[in-house]
């Protein structure tokens, strides 16, 4: 005799009752979960009726449902959250909670409308000025200093 026959994990050494027994189990998991369509639920309900291993597989999943039902759901403790976050810091010598720089504590908008506030400066400064060069001939004139030859 091979040892696989021993091993109950190994899938040569299972039989087809084993699969059976899985199944038998997912469906019965499935009727106490309200899972299943009236024609699935009422044949479901006939072989744990009629059926020795149907009934066993009910009553042992019936049992465990009521046992996890009767646990105590326990809150975490007020500083888990600390906790966990000081426990990163240490395993990872500061790489995830490292300094933050700058530009991680102000926020991109302000930024964004300081530079743009700065951009509005210097244009307005160039606009203003007597030699600027956004400065927009209206007039048509022609500029002082221009070698320009004026029509008579």
């Amino acid at each position: 005799m091979s040892d696989n026959a021993d091993n109950p994990h190994d899938a040569s050494a299972r039989g087809a009752g084993d699969e059976l027994d899985e199944a038998v189990v997912a469906k019965v998991s499935d009727y106490l979960d309200g899972a299943l369509t009236g024609a699935e639920r009422a044949e479901v309900e006939r072989k744990i009726a009629d059926d020795a291993t149907w009934k066993r597989a009910h009553a042992e999943l019936t049992e465990t449902r009521q046992f996890l039902s009767a646990l105590r759901k326990a809150p975490a403790p007020s500083s888990f959250a600390e906790s966990v976050a000081d426990t990163i810091h240490q395993r990872s010598a500061g790489r995830l909670f490292a300094r933050r720089t700058f530009g991680d504590r102000v926020p991109f908008g302000a930024l964004l409308a300081v530079a743009l506030a700065g951009i509005a400066v210097i244009a307005y400064i160039l606009w203003s000025s007597s030699t600027g060069s956004l400065k927009i001939d209206r007039d048509g004139a022609t500029p002082h200093g221009s070698a320009a030859v004026a029509p008579p």
